[in-house]
């Protein structure tokens, strides 16, 4: 059967029933990062020039090397921000895209039917670790997101999960 735009049913694009992108959560924006850094350059190079005219001029470099060893870390970690997690349910699968902060990707393709999302609990804290389960396999999801997130992530995931099981409802225009 037609449905008029010579377009078949079967042929029709699925419905996404979730779809979330998963980042890492960074506090200190870029004109922070510019202020703390200044802030800390400051710091390091009056306290440097104190020790200069106290005479113990070496301990001025150890305070340069402290700024610098400050800044190299706080450059590793915006790096490792770049890392991001995709999550997707259609109807038929479930994709889930990693990409790593050098921008490698691991992509599994899971069918819904067959998969469940498994939760390590914490009395105190909640929702500890959120893992997809099928045929006997744990793939960990949502790792950069807190306990209140991930049990939202969880709620929303789970109820597209179940849609999925339940099959496609489409209705005729």
């Amino acid at each position: 059967m037609n449905s008029g735009n010579g377009q078949d049913w079967e042929d029709a694009p699925e419905p996404t029933l979730f779809s979330a992108i998963i980042t890492p959560h960074r506090s200190l924006s870029g004109f922070g990062f510019v202020v703390l850094m200044t802030g800390v350059g400051v710091v390091s190079f009056a306290a440097g020039i104190m020790f200069l005219l106290m005479g113990a001029w070496p301990v001025l470099g150890f305070f340069g090397l402290d700024v610098l060893l400050i800044y190299w870390a706080f450059r590793i970690n915006y790096r490792s921000a770049l890392a991001y997690e995709e999550v997707m349910v259609t109807p038929s699968e479930l994709l889930v895209r990693k990409v790593s902060h050098r921008g490698k990707v691991t992509e599994w393709s899971l069918n819904p039917l067959w998969t469940r999302l498994d939760r390590d609990t914490h009395a105190e804290f909640g929702i500890e670790r959120l893992f997809l389960v099928t045929r006997g396999r744990k793939l960990p999801i949502a790792g950069f997101l807190s306990p209140p997130e991930k049990e939202s992530f969880a709620a929303a995931l789970s109820a597209a999960i179940g849609e999925a099981k339940r099959g496609p409802t489409r209705t005729a225009l």
